[in-house]
């Protein structure tokens, strides 16, 4: 009773609490509002997968290969079958006939190799974590004890682990078709003639560890039947797309399956999948007529949800000597994994598109391989391929700058797309509608207070402070709001980019939004409320949204890419606008006007130059009764709406990082951190704020914490928190986060992406900062994440610090060419994929090192 009066008095709390922030013309958008979705989410009192209970329900575990890759040459569960409760033992030879394989959705070239993936491996295994058999039984304990009476036999094959040698002739192959996936190219202008000849060549390679999304909540799934129709309850961003492609997988009629995303904490990407426990659990409730549920532990999670990132990039940038960017080469192999899933093969291409990030150049080349490993795959994890295109050019523009003995900021302000340039179509193709990287930036510097921080690190250089400062810049933008359907089509994605809504009327003048964006922490059911109570001119509380169940949102294409608002929320303001044509009618009859002169303000329709009016409650209550309605007026004000955009959302910004590198522990301490960015028109500063928040957390986490390792045989070596360092709150500094506003013109909301925008932005910026502090030790990079051994070991190779600050941080500075450039070049080349460091050798990266790097 005491645990009740204290959530429902928390809950008060918040209610009372809810409205932090006003505009000055009391309108909902722009307002800081509490979430109304925290009320329930934070005092418990909500629906989690793994808290629902079913009449009979049974328990799912899964038996998991220990081999990275391997021959299943028996499976025998006889024993397992009598242990107490088990109802069920299969092997994936016994779903052979039905399970299917798991989809992948983006083949991005006519050639690609997608390889038959089941959900449960049948004659071979080829990764550490791949089911190979499950027990279903009467609770989760028995279940998970009897996995160890199934016994399994295998033969084992060679591991396939790094990517460079996975694709030199007679390398061990992961599938029969060899190991290579795909290669994907992409070009713009002549991108020979800007390097020719460029008097400034900046050579790196770098390495984006593979990383390991970790959700508040783990994965479950639910299933249950009735005889006929299918529920899968699952903890997933993608309840509509989940439908689809189960139905195609298993066989079940799409109209006879439900998919129900009950409340879902975080998915960071790892959500947006296909995965095999969804489609094994139809199966087995197929099977047996009964609900199972499946739960996966931490342990399991790691080993299992998808993993992202895990990218090999070589970057080349030409400019000129007043530090002017000609062209810019991407070279790139990218990790897939054993298979390709849900959208695998296209996210590193999402950063296809952003390598040449705000700046102008004349010329840009990319390539890109995706290659088989036995790991488990990759596939989405916030930001996909736009956080690793933004790392690579923004740490190649710092190179320059250190190169050319510049400040790294008027470097980009020589080569950044000026305001008054927008619309800009930039060497890639894409059109960037609006922005102001000059305002975002100019803020940001005076926030962190740029020159004094120079200043003092001069001060420790000169001396030879062991604790060194560094400063790191990041000025970025992201290509957002995954649409529109066409320019995917072009991509080969296999669905659309397009959002539905429905706003419903009741007749006691409440509204219903009914929304295809499916909600995972966004605040979702906060903001729709906020941009419903503006355009109805209804209270913010009379609004209810629904969502992430196909049974009462029937259409969507759900939540990933920071598309919810820009499509999404601009789907549910056009249906707005529609229920307000519609009330317009209804009003002009009900007062004997003409349409054309009804006029809305507020919430009421008025006949112009008069006072007399209905309210929209008013006019949904007459719309129910249907006692007076025009000729051929349907009675009801609903109204449906599907927005398809013209073009993606660009937000941009400028982050800045200052750290404390103890040069004699490796210790780093983040100073001080501001976030200045333009995410367009601002519907809720609050969820914003915690957007921006969160974002910079997980870019932080992979710049100086987070990397899966595996052994030399394929083992997961990072598979409990012990083992894989995410950062918690006392790790973090307080972030001084501001905005600049510049409305996007591919939408009326005027609406930007943020769900991505600070993990795009704060990786490269605290990597920045790291290398900065050890210039003076000719230090050119660090390898993620940037651990205090990898400083320590770095500055112990490179010895004493030099007896000039040689760094970008003093404008003036030169530094001659690297050994063995070009005539008439000055081309510097970073570390082997392998290496921990570069000081300035002029040794020249190479992806063959790779294997050493992991």
């Amino acid at each position: 009773m005491s645990e009740q009066l204290d959530a429902g008095l928390i809950a008060e709390q918040i209610a009372e609490s809810d409205q932090l922030g006003e505009p000055s013309d009391a309108r909902e958008v722009g307002r800081a509002r509490r979430r109304k979705e925290d009320a329930r989410l934070v005092t418990g009192r909500t629906m989690w997968t793994d808290n629902i209970q079913l009449p009979g329900m049974l328990y799912v575990a899964f038996l998991r290969s220990p081999m990275a890759h391997a021959r299943i040459t028996r499976v025998d569960a006889s024993a397992a079958r009598t242990r107490p409760g088990v109802v069920a033992v299969y092997s994936g030879r016994d779903l052979a006939e039905e399970q299917g394989s798991l989809p992948c959705a983006w083949p991005v070239t006519e050639d690609i190799v997608i390889p038959d993936h089941p959900p449960m491996a049948v004659s071979e295994v080829r990764y550490v974590g791949e089911a190979v058999a499950c027990v279903v039984a009467t609770d989760r304990y028995k279940a998970a004890d009897a996995l160890e009476a199934i016994e399994v036999d295998y033969e084992p094959l060679e591991a396939v682990l790094d990517m460079t040698e996975a694709l030199a002739e007679g390398a061990p192959r992961v599938h029969d078709s060899g190991n290579r996936a795909y290669t994907w190219k992409f070009a713009g202008g002549d991108i020979d003639e800007a390097f020719r000849d460029a008097p400034v060549v900046i050579e790196r390679t770098y390495v984006q560890q593979r990383l390991i999304p970790s959700a508040m909540e783990p994965r479950a799934v639910v299933a249950t039947t009735d005889g006929e129709a299918f529920t899968l309850y699952s903890a997933t961003q993608i309840p509509h797309v989940l439908r689809v492609m189960l139905a195609l997988t298993t066989g079940i009629p799409e109209h006879k399956l439900r998919v129900v995303a009950p409340d879902v904490g975080g998915g960071f990407g790892s959500k947006l999948q296909v995965t095999a426990e969804e489609v094994l659990g139809l199966l087995l409730t197929r099977r047996l007529g009964k609900p199972v549920k499946w739960t996966e532990s931490r342990s399991e999670g790691n080993l299992t949800v998808h993993h992202g990132r895990d990218q090999l990039q070589r970057i080349s940038l030409a400019a000129d000597r007043d530090g002017r960017i000609r062209g810019v080469r991407v070279e790139l192999l990218a990790d897939m994994g054993a298979y390709l899933m849900l959208v695998t093969p296209g996210v590193p291409l999402l950063g296809a598109f952003m390598y040449n990030g705000i700046y102008k150049m004349d010329a840009y080349d990319f390539t890109c391989t995706g290659v088989f490993t036995t790991k488990m795959p990759t596939d989405a994890y916030r930001g996909a391929g736009r956080p690793e295109a933004t790392f690579a050019i923004e740490r190649a523009v710092d190179e320059l700058a250190h190169e050319l003995g510049m400040d790294p900021v008027e470097v980009r302000r020589r080569n950044w797309i000026t305001h008054g340039e927008f619309p800009y179509t930039t060497i890639c193709g894409l059109t960037y509608d609006s922005g102001n990287y000059e305002a975002a930036t100019e803020k940001a510097l005076a926030l962190f207070g740029y020159d004094k921080l120079r200043a003092e690190q001069a001060d420790r250089r000169e001396r030879r402070d062991p604790v060194q400062l560094g400063i790191g810049v990041s000025t970025y933008t992201e290509m957002c709001g995954l649409a529109p359907s066409r320019v995917l089509g072009s991509l080969s994605y296999g669905a659309g980019g397009w959002e539905h809504a429905t706003v419903r009327m009741l007749p006691t003048g409440k509204v219903e939004v009914v929304t295809g964006t499916s909600a995972h922490g966004q605040g979702h059911e906060t903001a729709w409320s906020q941009i419903v109570a503006d355009a109805l001119g209804v209270p913010f509380d009379d609004v209810a949204v629904l969502h992430g169940d196909t049974a009462i949102a029937h259409k969507g294409m759900d939540t990933y890419g920071s598309r919810s608002l820009v499509v999404g929320g601009v789907a549910v303001l056009t249906a707005c606008e529609k229920v307000k044509d519609r009330a317009r009618e209804l009003a002009a009859h009900m007062l004997e006007a003409s349409a054309d002169d009804i006029e809305f303000d507020g919430g009421s329709f008025t006949v112009r130059g008069t006072t007399e009016g209905k309210t929209i409650q008013e006019l949904a209550l007459a719309a129910f009764a249907a006692h007076d309605l025009p000729d051929g007026f349907e009675p009801r004000l609903d109204a449906d709406a599907t927005f398809d955009p013209d073009n993606f959302s660009f937000p941009h910004g400028t982050h800045l990082c200052a750290v404390e590198v103890d040069t004699e522990t490796g210790e780093i301490a983040i100073r001080s951190y501001v976030a200045v960015d333009d995410v367009g028109s601002v519907v809720n500063p609050m969820i914003v704020d915690g957007q921006v928040h969160g974002g910079i957390a997980q870019g932080i986490a992979q710049a100086l914490f987070e990397e899966a390792v595996y052994d030399p045989d394929g083992n997961l070596l990072t598979t409990t928190m012990a083992d894989y360092l995410i950062p918690s709150a006392a790790d973090l500094p307080e972030f001084t986060t501001d905005r600049t506003e510049t409305p996007a013109t591919s939408n009326p909301l005027g609406v930007k992406g943020v769900g991505e925008a600070g993990t795009i932005a704060s990786t490269p910026a605290v990597v920045n900062a790291v290398v900065d502090a050890l210039r003076p030790y000719g230090v050119h990079d660090v390898r993620m994440p940037c651990t205090p051994e990898r400083i320590w070991r770095v500055v112990s190779e490179a010895g004493p610090p030099g007896p000039a600050p040689g760094s970008a941080s003093a404008p003036g500075s030169t530094s001659g060419p690297a050994s063995g450039s070009a005539p008439g070049s000055e081309s510097t080349s970073g570390p082997a994929s392998g290496s921990e460091s570069t000081s300035g050798s002029g040794e020249t990266a190479s992806t063959s090192a790779e294997g050493a790097a992991r």
